[in-house]
């Protein structure tokens, strides 16, 4: 044996071993969070405090994670109340698993030949024609009046607190002074983001500095007339929950809705009375796959989460735990699996309610799952697949087969009038697109209601709707104009854009294990994924899990911006040894080596052993918990 045999012997061998660290040796920077009764986390510790508010009021998991929720958008945690919202609950009673669709929809006149004619690849990134339909509020309102026990008064207090005014993070405050070009073009949002602007002094501050009281009496006011609404119903003989509507009635028929419409038309946006009011929450049945002997249960495919369980139907052919985590063959392993997977998103999932209706009986079928595992090459990254053929597995034929076999992993350049000005208009580099977006939520009692939630939309920089107080969605730029990207996202009036929102409820002997998500784009449910394996291939407690170390594929399709693919690219952190990188190179990988990868988790595990919840937050950015 050659010395340089010798030499690679060995490095494969330490490789091996660092790629093997037990779970029980690996120390944290945050504490596991344990809790008999309760835990509560989210994205901002304020946002944790307004959640563990509501437990001390007597409120169950879902009053706690409404709550969490109106603080969060109060605050901007990269979402805002004219946001979408979708959730997970496992109802103790029932036994089940039940999926929150507070998603909005495309606005009247959004048509594929409104934006052609502006010249648009895509609807934009921001702004009043960005907005699909608020729907955090009515998500909102709908959890709590179904499924918790606290009036609405009580759950938006800490939100209403906030509004009032509420010392601004340095994060924040630099983040709204880089914006303020944009927050500048529309006065309502001026108004609220840049309190010190001056025209005539350019280079001045216009954002609140750091510790400065931020405050938004508008939206103030707006969170208290659905407060006196709820009040004057319940003075009126209403019950809790006709209380509760009779102030969504108001959001979505009342004076908040026709102000909401009057600004966006104003500012050149599509909405109108009619939009708002025909729109409605839907209490829907989630999907699911098994892994091992492990429920894993997602909202369907006007989300991306299916995307994670067609994964794991492709992983449990192999032995990952033999492979060693984060080795050379577990990276590459994982990253031909999401590319199959992340094929079919881009290519299949869309809104259920426009026909024709998605495949996903055959997407989660394992004897799909069998056959997309075929292809998946062992020694090198697979660049040029397409999606798969799930209506072979549902006894049905594929509608759109002539666009499959023409589909490609990069989006062909469009040839729209104007597309080069529309590119240029872009403010969000191609990462910051693909990560942008969303909080997370998570929820427990000890009475076993269990919520993961996932709100998102109305990020800096917002369009705020006039004199509301709310900042509206930016959805409408993750549909697609041309059905060859993805023949079930095409923009339409009424119909919901495909997101990448997806919380996440594992079960197993039909109790509750894990609930868990996390910020991000496109990067959630790579994160979910490797998350979800570190704790149950991997042995890891649930905040090694969070803060372990994971790697990040820009193969897929991006759902944001000019939706740019970038197959081969992959990141990992200095975790990875050398010798692992340069195999993965070798295999046509393009290896960047990052401090630490975007996978801001938050989850909660149930030790039915003894009774107890255990809470994780990452050590990456604000997320915060408080468990009791």
């Amino acid at each position: 044996m050659s010395a340089r045999t010798v030499l690679r012997c060995l490095a494969a061998s330490l490789a091996l071993s660092l790629a093997t660290t037990p779970a029980s040796a690996q120390k944290t920077h945050k504490p596991v969070l344990y809790g008999k009764h309760w835990v509560a986390i989210t994205g901002k510790p304020q946002g944790a405090t307004a959640g563990a508010m509501m437990f001390q009021r007597g409120g169950n998991a879902v009053d706690a994670a409404a709550a969490m929720l109106a603080a969060t958008a109060t605050m901007w945690d990269v979402l805002g109340w004219g946001g979408e919202t979708q959730a997970l609950i496992y109802h103790p009673e029932q036994k089940k698993v039940i999926g929150i669709n507070a998603l909005g929809v495309a606005p009247s006149g959004a048509t594929v030949d409104f934006f052609r004619e502006k010249g648009m690849l895509y609807p934009p990134e921001y702004g009043p024609l960005a907005a699909v339909t608020p729907g955090t509020p009515g998500g909102l309102m709908v959890m709590l009046a179904e499924y918790g026990r606290l009036s609405l008064a009580e759950v938006l207090a800490p939100a209403m607190q906030l509004a009032a005014g509420y010392p601004i993070e340095a994060s924040q405050a630099a983040f709204i002074e880089s914006k303020r070009e944009i927050l500048a073009q529309w006065p309502s949002s001026a108004r609220v983001f840049l309190p010190h602007l001056d025209p005539a002094a350019p280079d001045t501050r216009a954002a609140p500095a750091t510790g400065e009281v931020f405050r938004q009496p508008d939206l103030l006011a707006t969170l208290e007339k659905l407060v006196a609404t709820e009040r004057a119903a319940l003075a009126s003989g209403k019950n809790r929950r006709e209380a509760i509507m009779a102030a969504h009635e108001r959001f979505y028929r009342g004076d908040i809705a026709r102000e909401i419409v009057r600004a966006t038309r104003e500012a050149g946006g599509l909405f109108t009375e009619e939009d708002l009011a025909t729109w409605e929450v839907k209490v829907e049945e989630p999907v699911s796959t098994t892994y091992r002997d492990i429920e894993v249960y997602k909202l369907t495919t006007w989300t991306q989460g299916p995307v994670m369980l067609q994964t794991l139907n492709l992983l449990e052919g192999f032995d990952l735990k033999a492979m060693g985590h984060n080795s050379t063959r577990y990276i590459h392993t994982l990253y031909q699996a999401m590319n199959l997977a992340f094929a079919d998103r881009d290519f299949y999932y869309g809104d259920p309610a426009f026909p024709p209706e998605e495949p996903i009986q055959g997407l989660l079928s394992k004897d799909y799952a069998a056959e997309r595992r075929k292809l998946m090459p062992a020694d090198r990254n697979l660049t040029d697949l397409k999606p798969g053929n799930p209506y072979a597995f549902q006894g049905g034929s594929n509608p759109f087969e002539a666009l499959r076999q023409q589909w490609t992993p990069v989006p062909p350049a469009a040839d729209a009038e104007g597309a080069d000005s529309f590119q240029q208009a872009l403010h969000m580099s191609p990462d910051e697109a693909f990560l942008a977006g969303t909080t997370s939520i998570q929820a427990a009692d000890a009475e076993g209601w269990v919520v993961s939630v996932t709100p998102s939309g109305g990020w800096i920089p917002a369009f705020i709707a006039g004199d509301t107080g709310i900042g509206l969605s930016q959805r409408m730029q993750s549909f697609v104009l041309d059905e060859a990207l993805n023949p079930y996202n095409v923009v339409a009036p009424g119909k919901r854009p495909r997101v990448t929102l997806t919380p996440s409820l594992a079960l197993k002997n039909d109790r509750p294990l894990l609930a868990f998500s996390v910020q991000g784009g496109d990067t959630q449910d790579q994160n979910l994924l490797q998350f979800f394996l570190n704790v149950v291939e991997f042995g890891m407690n649930v905040q090694q899990a969070a803060e372990s170390h994971s790697i990040l594929s820009y193969q897929m399709q991006s759902s944001f911006g000019a939706h740019q693919a970038e197959p081969g690219r992959l990141e990992v952190t200095h975790r990875v040894p050398p010798y692992s990188r340069a195999e993965l190179e070798r295999m046509g990988y393009r290896v960047e080596v990052v401090e630490r990868t975007y996978n801001p988790v938050t989850a909660i595990w149930f030790d039915h052993e003894h009774g107890t919840l255990q809470g994780g937050a990452s050590d990456y950015g604000d997320d915060y918990g408080i468990a009791w």
